[in-house]
């Protein structure tokens, strides 16, 4: 049996939640290794915070990107494809992109996958994506989708998602972040003079974990949920990852396709 030279490590920021880790993650990583059969598809994950939380709670141990690179160096992988499931081009992608630099010399050849939104192409597509999924809302009724937020220039993203969603037609869907902006309290500006009664609240975070659980849906008065259920709206929780839906995970396995 010949030895397989060629991987493809899949970089995410991680979870500390095994149920969305289940359906966002993993299949992230199946679809990806169901695309690519000659590729042995391996795993690393950027927040050291979270996979010392996994390897002290569930004695489960998480390669970072470093160690990932040494076991494929290890097992005598020659081609390495990077592809991250972080949402854009900001502060863990940039981290990845410089461990990427220091592994090439103990390889033939890296190439890198762009993260879920780097590109017009790929607004548009997440536009498709999400106007399909969400269909059902009903246009009187809002959604507001969560983002993480960054102090990375690439945080421009969510204002270009909410400008592009609502071009095509969907002017009951707004992007906030829940650490930058737009904040909750920006798009609450913008709505509380429409005669909207009820709030549909998304992650727009490849997992559904601390962020959607708590921030967005918990019961703390500084919820998004609970800010909105103040301000007189009825609200539902969607506890969803963006990871969860086909059409994103299907970016992804294009993005490595792509890679360069």
């Amino acid at each position: 049996m010949a030895v397989q030279t060629k991987a493809i490590l899949v970089v995410s920021f991680g979870t500390s939640h095994n149920d969305t880790r289940e359906k966002t993650i993993d299949q992230i990583e199946n679809r990806i290794q169901d695309s690519f059969p000659d590729y042995r598809v391996y795993r690393a994950w950027t927040s050291d915070m979270i996979r010392k939380k996994l390897k002290n709670r569930d004695q489960v141990q998480i390669d970072s990107v470093e160690e990932a690179f040494a076991r494929m160096k290890q097992d005598g992988i020659q081609q390495v494809i990077v592809q991250p499931t972080h949402v854009m081009n900001a502060i863990e992608n940039d981290k990845m992109r410089g461990q990427i630099l220091a592994a090439q010399k103990d390889f033939k050849e890296i190439r890198t996958g762009d993260p879920l939104f780097a590109t017009d192409a790929d607004r548009d597509r997440l536009v498709e994506i999400l106007g399909e999924y969400w269909k059902e809302i009903p246009e009187e009724e809002l959604l507001i989708f969560m983002g993480h937020g960054t102090s990375h220039e690439a945080n421009c993203v969510y204002e270009d998602l909410d400008l592009a969603l609502k071009a095509a037609g969907h002017d009951n869907m707004y992007v906030g972040t829940v650490e930058s902006l737009p904040t909750l309290h920006m798009i609450i500006e913008k709505i509380q003079s429409l005669p909207v009664k009820k709030v549909h609240l998304a992650p727009f975070m490849i997992v559904a974990g601390d962020h959607a659980r708590n921030d967005m849906a918990g019961e703390e008065k500084d919820s998004w949920g609970s800010l909105l259920r103040a301000r007189g709206y009825e609200v539902q929780c969607h506890i969803i990852g963006l990871g969860e839906l086909e059409g994103i995970q299907n970016m992804f396995v294009q993005h490595v396709r792509e890679a360069k």
